[in-house]
């Protein structure tokens, strides 16, 4: 098995210590899934991170269930809580959303469900800020999401979701890891502060800003540009040997190393073609190690 490490970049990770503050207390975020954007939740000037005192905390669950049938997708977007998605048994989308906190502030925080015709859009939806665009919950770019701890803020919102072979899995979430195992289906998994964890049959694409990010791909070939990054934290991405792709990758204060053979084109910086080519995979984190390997 050929191996290309690259020679990592003299910025060290000890230098960047800035970064977390700057993620946490971000005034706003905006991911992508190719023409799939959402204007995530805004940080108002307000406690964050939400605290940690569980005195006096109740857990409520809500749940949800619908046949979807597949190449449609089921989109969830959190605030504070981890998404959790496994494969279903059978043609139904299964969700269960937790809510953890005071009981008032549960109270007052909804879980709203929008469907339309790309399939569901399930938010956590949190009271209002004032002077700001009122809340709510749509599929795409449309929709705002802003907390503040006075007003429901303080509750978490955890997701777990069932997901039917063949339709497509968003996950997105403020600060929460997002799992998603052993799926027959395109994932695309995005949190500001958190751990993403992917397996799937088919493609994924993963971005967070603060957190590792680990992945398995099943397809070699994608028809599609995929990005695994992050700003702080490592990333493992495993694809077939067969895979036909466009590599670059980038880890400005840490090591790449790829099972693929692969060209070093500057410090911190390597860049390949698998196969025949195709659509580029995107590798890079700022402080952090990149690892390409080789699956089945």
């Amino acid at each position: 098995m050929q191996q290309t490490t690259a020679t990592p970049s003299k910025r060290r990770a000890t230098g960047l210590r800035w970064l977390r503050p700057l993620v946490l207390w971000a005034v706003g975020w905006t991911v992508a899934c190719a023409d799939i954007d959402i204007n995530g939740p805004e940080f108002p000037d307000s406690d964050w991170p939400f605290p940690n005192d569980t005195t006096g905390q109740v857990r409520v669950s809500w749940d949800w269930r619908n046949p979807m049938p597949s190449g449609q997708h089921i989109e969830i977007k959190a605030v504070s809580g981890d998404i959790r998605a496994t494969t279903a048994l059978g043609s139904e989308v299964v969700v269960t959303a937790t809510k953890i906190g005071r009981p008032g502030d549960v109270a007052a925080v909804s879980i709203a469900v929008v469907s339309h015709a790309s399939g569901v859009t399930i938010c956590a939806l949190y009271p209002s800020v004032a002077r700001r665009p009122a809340n709510t919950c749509e599929p795409g770019d449309a929709g705002n999401m802003s907390v503040w701890d006075s007003a429901g803020g303080s509750v978490k919102v955890e997701f777990a979701v069932e997901v039917p072979e063949g339709v497509d899995f968003i996950g997105r979430t403020l600060a929460g890891d997002i799992v998603a195992t052993e799926l027959h289906s395109d994932v695309f998994a995005y949190s500001m502060a958190g751990d993403i964890h992917i397996s799937t049959a088919r493609l994924a694409t993963a971005i967070t800003q603060w957190g590792s990010v680990v992945a398995t791909l099943g397809l070699p070939d994608w028809g599609r540009d995929l990005e695994f990054s992050t700003l702080t934290g490592d990333i493992r991405v495993t694809i077939p040997a067969a895979t036909n792709a466009v590599v670059q990758a980038t880890a400005q204060a840490g090591d790449i190393t790829s099972d693929f053979p692969l060209t070093q084109v500057a410090p911190g910086r390597i860049r390949g073609t698998l196969g025949s080519g195709g659509p580029t995979l995107t590798l890079s984190t700022l402080a952090g190690d990149v690892t390409l390997k080789r699956g089945g």
